[in-house]
This record gives structure tokens, C-alpha cells and sequence, in this order.
């Protein structure tokens, strides 16, 4: 699943192509996208911005209309020239934006709706988010309280919940947990305040990092994530991905276990990130 990072530079990227462009060409495979544009005609709007909150990308369009797109596991966003042929197949197609300038494809993007601007902050899907870990308003105070209200959570699966944090994905939350020393199992009210603000404070640090400017492609996925502060793609990460692998800190085998409702894969090094005693968060 594409993570807070990536859906931010992928909107970054489409709002530097789009923003302020009329549209030419609107196609959809998606009936209930279909159905409003049926209604009242996407072509001869024009786009004025395109954001992300969270893992959900925004696009607005004049009129009051706005296109919520979530790329769950496959979905993403492509940039293209008039003409350019595209990297994905055909079939894969589900929306289609066009302008005189450039292509806007979404392939395998499986949540798509249009919603007017009014309603944007009543929608189910965005209402109950935690606070956007790269927003500039960030609350690390309400992630914090959110985090209280979840003590018997373990923290790996706590930092999953996009009600408690909004943005951060499975890779980060194994990097962040490693980076603050701090075990995956150990439950929420077993941290100390400390470990906890450590955690929010390194995520945001983490993903900032990983926006900055100069990594669009014209592919909007296409950056290169990474947390040892490495160039080399092979040495990009601490530890995900990295099972029976040496820690890069310490040489102990890393290890990997499925956690939560989803059996994701969470990453750790037991020497690095020893269980820990209650520490009363």
C-alpha cells in the first residue's frame, strides 16, 4: 500500500502539472465516477488544486466538485504528455484526466468518488482521520492523546490506525519503531511518555524527509523511500524486509512476525528493541 509519503508527492506532482488547467477529456471505467459525470460534465472544469490527507488524494474542481481517491495495495497516479505511451496496460486504467499539457491516469485506483467541496469535511472516509503526519497544522499533542485511548494496543498495530495518525504505513512503522529503539509487541501502556513522543516526533521527521523537493517523476510513485540516510537502494532501510538479515546496528539476525487484523509484516531486531518493562504511559 502506497504510504502518507508517497500519496504526498504523488498529489504534489499533480497539482504542479494540473492545477489551474481546464480539462480536456475525462474517462472513467468506474460507474458511480461515471454517474457524475454523466450528471454534470468533468470537461471545461478546470482543476485548482490536488492534495493529500493522509493516504487519500483530493482533487478539486471548479464548481464544487471534488475526486477522493484512495490507492489502497496496487492504485497509483501517472503523469504522462499528450501522446506519451503509458507504462501501465490498458486494462488497468480507471480514470482518466486530461488537459493540453499532460495526462493524468489512475491504474487499479479501487475507491474513487466525487463529493462536493461542502461535503469534503463530513465524508466518512476523511472525518475520523488522526492528525496528517506531513500537514503543516501536525498535532503531535492529539496523536498522543489518541495513542491514551488505545493502552492494550500493541504499538505497531496502534501506529497503523489511521484514526490515531494519518499517513504512516507499514514500512515506516517498522523503520520508526527500530530507529526509537522501541519493541513492536510492547503495548501502548507499557511506553513511557518519552517513548511515545519519540515515536510521533521521529515519524514526522521521517516522512518530511522523504518528500523533499526534487524526487517527482513523471511516474508519481516513483520515489525512493528510505531511513538510513544510505544512497544506495540495497542499504535504503533499517530493517524491513530485511528477516534473518544481520541488524545493521548490531549484527543480531533481524526478525519478522504477522501482526493485527491484516497480518502485516512487522520488522525488529530483538537486541536493538528489547521487550520493555511497563513504563505507566
Amino acid at each position: 500500500m502506497p504510504e502518507g509519503d508517497a500519496i504526498f508527492r504523488a498529489a504534489r506532482t499533480l497539482h504542479r502539472a494540473l492545477a489551474g488547467k481546464e480539462v480536456t477529456a475525462f474517462e472513467s471505467v468506474l460507474p458511480s465516477v461515471n454517474r457524475v459525470n454523466d450528471d454534470t460534465p468533468i470537461v471545461r472544469r478546470t482543476i485548482d488544486r490536488v492534495h493529500s490527507r493522509g493516504k487519500h488524494l483530493l482533487m478539486h474542481f471548479s464548481g464544487d466538485l471534488v475526486l477522493r481517491t484512495h490507492m489502497r495495495m496496487n492504485g497509483s497516479w501517472h503523469i504522462y504528455r499528450p501522446g506519451e505511451r503509458w507504462r501501465r496496460s490498458r486494462r488497468d486504467m480507471r480514470i482518466v484526466i486530461a488537459t493540453a499539457d499532460f495526462e493524468a491516469v489512475g491504474f487499479n485506483i479501487p475507491e474513487a468518488e466525487f463529493m462536493p467541496e461542502s461535503e469534503v469535511a463530513r465524508s466518512a472516509a476523511l472525518r475520523t482521520l488522526g492528525p496528517d503526519v506531513l500537514t503543516d497544522d501536525f498535532d503531535a499533542n492529539k496523536v498522543i492523546a489518541n495513542l491514551r485511548e488505545r493502552p492494550d494496543s500493541p504499538i505497531a498495530e496502534a501506529l497503523l490506525n489511521q484514526h490515531v495518525l494519518a499517513g504512516l504505513g507499514n514500512i515506516y512503522k517498522s523503520e520508526i519503531l527500530f530507529m526509537c529503539r522501541i519493541n513492536p509487541l510492547a503495548r501502548v501502556q507499557e511506553l513511557t511518555a518519552a517513548n511515545v513522543r519519540s515515536l510521533v516526533e521521529e515519524s514526522r521527521r521521517v516522512l518530511k524527509l522523504n518528500v523533499s523537493e526534487g524526487r517527482e517523476l513523471m511516474t508519481t510513485y516513483g520515489g525512493l523511500r528510505g531511513t538510513t540516510g544510505r544512497s544506495d537502494r540495497t542499504n535504503r532501510l533499517w530493517v524491513y524486509g530485511r528477516a534473518g538479515l544481520p541488524c545493521r546496528r548490531c549484527g543480531t539476525a533481524i526478525q519478522m512476525r504477522k501482526q493485527g487484523r491484516d497480518a502485516r509484516s512487522t520488522y525488529w531486531c530483538p537486541q536493538c528493541q528489547p521487550a520493555i518493562p511497563a513504563g505507566g504511559f
